[in-house]
């Protein structure tokens, strides 16, 4: 995906990145992965301002909801669903 296209009043700015990342942007635009590296780096914060979006949802659901499942819960909810209880969850106690 090409994010220099929509850039037409996009703001310069400089940013300081760690080497081996900025080769990695280089490597990606030399394979054709970006057209710039301006624009590999705009599509990894479009990426992660997506996912900050859903992390702030998701907390947003689960404040609305009562929060996580207990363990007790979970493990109501795995034998509901036939799940082993051998996997290890993310719970609060």
């Amino acid at each position: 995906m090409d994010h220099t296209a929509g850039m037409t009043h996009a703001d310069k700015i400089a940013i300081s990145l760690p080497r081996e990342l900025a080769e990695r942007a280089r490597r990606a635009v030399r394979r054709g992965q970006a057209a710039s590296v301006s624009a590999y780096v705009a599509a990894a914060l479009e990426e992660k301002t997506k996912l900050d979006d859903l992390a702030a949802l998701l907390d947003e659901m689960l404040a609305e909801s009562g929060g996580p499942l207990t363990r007790a819960e979970a493990r109501a909810a795995d034998r509901a669903l036939g799940i082993s209880a051998r996997r290890p969850r993310r719970a609060r106690p």
